[in-house]
Order: C-alpha cells, then structure tokens, then sequence
C-alpha cells in the first residue's frame, strides 16, 4: 500500500513498550500543528482473550471484534492522560484510535486511514509499517535497550525506517549497532532537527 501524493504520512514505532513514542509524537505535534492542520491514529494491537489477562479487566480485549474497531473525534477518543488525549492536548485537528487483532492491522489502518480529512497525518504504531509505505518514518528506542520486539526488528532490518530517536538521556548506548546501519540518529536534543526534516517532505 502506498500513499497518495496529497497526503503526508509520518509513522511513528517502537522498539518494545514504553520505548518513548507517544511522547515524541506529541512533541511534533505541538511544533507541526502551529501551521497546518495535522491528525494522529493510534493503533492498538490487542489479544482477544488470549492475553493472559482477565477478559473483564483487560484493557482492550472487550473492544475487538471479527473486524477492526475504528473510533474517531473528541467525543470517541479524548481521555485525559491516555494516549489519544494527549493527542489532542498536543494539537491534533482530529485523533482516530484503531484497535485491532493481529490479523486485523492491514485492514485497520486501511480504514483508519480512509477516515483522515487532513493531509498530514502522524500514526502511533509500528506493525502497520509491514503494510504502508509512509513518507517518513521514525523508530523510538531507549539507548540502554537491547531486546526488541519482531516488529520493530523486521522494519529495521528491512529499512523501512527514515530515523532513529533515542527517547531519554543518551549516555551509553547498548542498542544492537547492526541495527542501526546508516540510518540517522536523533536525540531529544536534535528535536529541531527532526521537525526541520519532516518539514522538507512537503
């Protein structure tokens, strides 16, 4: 899947959970949004009943069903300190937040992607890289990380990724370096940079 030339695509993935990716959409956000309107999705890949969790209890698991569960505009997404309120909070013109199955990525972004009006569109997640083609994309990782999940290796590997950010002070890195490549580095202090270079795309 590719994108069409009248919308900018920018994913933003992670190496593993709580690698820093929210926040660093949030940071373009609120510097990308000052002039022009932008949209953000969060994709959610969650397991149905299988999880390991309660089902009562489990975050997710009670909203996914045989097809992706789409949900769109303040009144659908806005939660103070989740992360689709922090969307908001940052400047988003809309926020779509996708939940999926493992087998429903595809299809999810697929829609949620139909949904957006704008013609930039920022998306939280990283296995929808194995399916779109976005215009620029950024893995977030913490400089002190070594395991990383299969998604994140395989868009790595496979040069799907424009940017590496490492979220956090970066003292000594013990990222695989083979993972790295050529592939340009950033860091919280490099943020300008970063925007400069998203600007550039059009």
């Amino acid at each position: 899947m590719t994108n069409s030339d009248s919308k900018r695509v920018i994913v933003i993935a992670g190496t593993s959970s709580n690698s820093g990716k929210t926040t660093l959409l949030c940071d373009l956000l609120r510097e990308l949004s000052r002039d022009e309107s932008w949209e953000a999705i969060k994709m959610t890949r969650g397991h149905y009943r299988s999880c390991g969790k309660d089902p009562h209890t489990c975050c997710v698991s009670y909203l996914l069903s045989d097809q992706p569960t789409i949900r769109s505009g303040r009144e659908e997404t806005y939660a103070a300190g989740k992360d689709t309120g922090r969307y908001w909070d940052a400047g988003a013109s809309n926020v779509h937040w996708a939940l999926v199955t493992e087998n429903q990525v595809e299809q999810g972004i697929r829609t949620a992607l139909a949904r957006v009006e704008s013609r930039r569109v920022l998306i939280e997640g990283t296995s929808v890289l194995k399916f779109i083609k976005p215009d620029f994309a950024v893995m977030v990782a913490r400089a002190d990380q070594s395991k990383i999940k299969p998604s994140a290796r395989r868009a790595l590997t496979e040069g799907s990724v424009d940017a590496i950010y490492f979220s956090g002070e970066v003292i000594e890195s013990s990222f695989p370096p083979e993972l790295i490549g050529e592939t340009p580095i950033y860091t919280s202090r490099d943020l300008p940079q970063l925007i400069s270079r998203i600007h550039q795309l059009g």
